[in-house]
């Protein structure tokens, strides 16, 4: 439970700092994934923690829900992967409603699927999850190879910085060993330490980190434009001093008059007699 509040709220935080920027490219497009983390991460600590038991009536219902949510998760993630490539402009409604409603749609098939299965409803059975399996495993798992996939070809192709591939392999890195720890050493885990955690504790937190990476390398990979920008308080400051050591570096407009009025008077004194008396006669 403690670390899915963690994982909430790292979330929040990643999520405030994606709206703050706000000329960032694909800004719109890749905060919809950290929502549906967030969301995503609430539902498992109701799931897991028996904040819903599994004698409750609704539990299938929002397991089903929470399985639909990953899915889209996934299929959001993948979309994401896109917006760099400007398919379609970043920030536009089609670019926008394309991935809700795309989404939208992976959410209520995988979900149907999910209560199907739970419920033996037609070809589906609880003994034998075929269809659910392919979804959540397999499909999810392509949607994700292809986003490191592109992200890669993209950084390659049209970044001189080649620092953003540490953040995607770092990411796909904690992605695996979480996944390998939750469903292959979880109950080995578990005996070792005395029921006390289990693999999904440490799934969490590498699915947390993997989540992490993927907010440093869109944030790696996207530049603001400072002068449209109302968010960076710092930039604001040092433009501020700044203008405040010019307006002292520049004389009032009263100083500049005395200075040139004194500068003339100099100027006038030091002529020779004979020159000052000839402007007198002749001053044109």
């Amino acid at each position: 439970m403690i670390i899915d509040i963690v994982a909430i709220i790292m979330a929040a935080i990643m999520i405030y700092h994606i709206r703050s920027k706000y000329t960032a490219v694909g800004r719109k497009e890749i905060v919809m994934f950290f929502y549906l983390y967030m969301i995503t991460v609430f539902l498992e600590m109701l799931l897991v923690t028996g904040i819903i038991p599994t004698s409750s009536i609704v539990y299938p219902w929002f397991t089903a829900v929470h399985i639909g949510l990953i899915s889209a998760t996934f299929w959001c993630l993948l979309l994401n992967g896109f917006v760099g490539f400007q398919f379609a402009e970043d920030g536009t409604p089609l670019s926008l409603w394309c991935i809700r409603i795309s989404s939208l749609i992976i959410f209520l098939i995988v979900g149907a699927i999910s209560i199907a299965t739970f419920q033996n409803l037609g070809p589906f059975k609880a003994n034998n999850p075929g269809a659910l399996w392919i979804f959540y495993f397999i499909i999810n798992g392509v949607a994700f190879i292809v986003y490191v996939i592109s992200q890669i070809i993209l950084v390659v192709n049209t970044l001189d910085d080649r620092w953003p591939l540490g953040d995607i392999l770092f990411g796909t890195a904690f992605f695996i060993i979480g996944q390998v720890l939750m469903y292959i050493f979880s109950v080995l885990i578990c005996d070792q330490v005395k029921h006390y955690v289990d693999g999904l504790f440490f799934g969490t937190i590498c699915t947390l980190l993997a989540v992490m990476m993927v907010y440093k390398y869109w944030d790696s990979i996207t530049k603001e434009d400072l002068e449209f920008s109302v968010g960076s308080k710092q930039n604001v400051w040092e433009v501020k001093e700044l203008m405040v050591d010019d307006e002292l570096s520049q004389p009032y407009p009263q100083q500049q008059q005395q200075q040139q009025h004194y500068q003339h008077q100099y100027t006038h004194q030091q002529q020779p007699y004979g020159q000052q008396y000839q402007q007198q006669q002749h001053p044109f």
